[in-house]
């Protein structure tokens, strides 16, 4: 008779190592599976059968002669390997399904607002430029917002143009002269000067979209933790913190439904900012 495998459990403390994270940030799989080797003692063999593939091809992905892409392999993997959530969105997946607490079983169709986890806003790069095609509207708050929609070849700048009628674009930018500029450039690293040379920078470029969209820019002057894009009634969130740039955060599509509280708030929330901010452009 075969002696069924365990089940592939990690310790907790190996999801939070940092070289686990940056291998599931860069959904590098290979590295990954060398981790489950490493921290839970387990063989190639344990592995395939764990998430549904063969031995040979476990190896080949070991050996970085064959690579993941497809979603629902991904998520193959994170369910055979008991990935914790925090460990799944850095994958780029959603909460797992089912999910324990107080003995009832948690299912996320319960909270239809996030319906997709990024783990960086360059892996919803290409639905953020999608959902902007065809927006009327656009709010962005962020610090300097370069990368987003002040230059030429940002995220944003070349799908602002629209026929039949005008989007409308509100950016919240960090006041330049605020001492939330100086603690955030502290923050990543940076001098003060070149960060709010960068926010000069990228108001100067805003200015230029007057004539292609109905574009309105603000200066707030608290310190960043959130940084949203918006277009209609879908939001893209991510966070700024110490040690890291806002795009590199993971990224929360929420989508508004009836009675969800994380698409009010945050729209509330950035009509507050704006309330209190000091417009420029």
């Amino acid at each position: 008779m075969t002696t069924p495998l365990v089940p592939i459990e990690l310790p907790s403390w190996a999801w939070e190592r940092a070289d686990v994270r940056e291998a599931l940030r860069a959904r590098d799989v290979g590295a990954t599976f060398r981790h489950v080797q490493q921290y839970a003692g387990a063989s190639q063999a344990r592995i395939a059968a764990a998430v549904g593939m063969t031995q040979a091809r476990v190896n080949e992905i070991i050996n970085r002669r064959r690579a993941v892409s497809r979603l629902d392999v991904y998520e193959r993997i994170a369910d055979g390997l008991n990935m914790p959530d925090d460990a799944r969105h850095l994958l780029g997946l959603a909460a797992s399904r089912e999910k324990r607490t107080g003995g009832a079983a948690f299912d996320l169709a319960a909270f239809p607002e996030v319906v997709r986890v990024y783990s960086s806003q360059a892996s919803a790069r290409e639905e953020i430029q999608q959902q902007a095609r065809t927006a009327k509207e656009l709010d962005i708050l962020a610090v300097r917002g370069l990368g987003l929609i002040g230059l030429n070849d940002s995220m944003l700048r070349a799908h602002l143009g629209r026929e039949g009628g005008q989007l409308r674009v509100r950016v919240l930018l960090l006041d330049p002269e605020s001492p939330a500029l100086a603690q955030r450039a502290a923050e990543i690293g940076e001098s003060a000067e070149s960060l709010a040379g960068g926010v000069r920078l990228a108001e100067a470029r805003l200015r230029e979209l007057s004539g292609i969209c109905d574009i309105e820019v603000y200066q707030y002057g608290m310190l960043p933790t959130w940084r949203l894009i918006r277009t209609d009634s879908t939001l893209f969130v991510g966070a700024f913190d110490a040690g890291w740039e806002g795009h590199e955060s993971a990224t929360y599509k929420v989508m508004e439904t009836p009675h969800g509280p994380l698409y009010r708030g945050f729209r509330r929330m950035f009509e507050a900012v704006i309330d209190g901010a000091e417009r420029t452009v």
